[in-house]
């Protein structure tokens, strides 16, 4: 029994894998943000174009 417990101590194995899914999390945070700039600038730069094309 003591093993198991010594090797159950020992194993960071599922700290590891909650890194990771932090590390991922963050990824995607960031590229959620990057894509909804990017979406808010192209709606203002066709919004821009279809009113310099409908002016007379």
């Amino acid at each position: 029994m003591t093993k198991f417990v010594k090797t159950f101590a020992n194993d960071e194995s599922g700290a590891t894998a909650i890194e990771y899914g932090l590390i991922a999390s963050g990824i995607a945070v960031a590229i959620i943000v990057a894509v909804q700039q990017i979406g808010t600038d192209l709606n203002g730069m066709f919004t821009k174009i279809s009113s310099n094309i409908t002016a007379p």
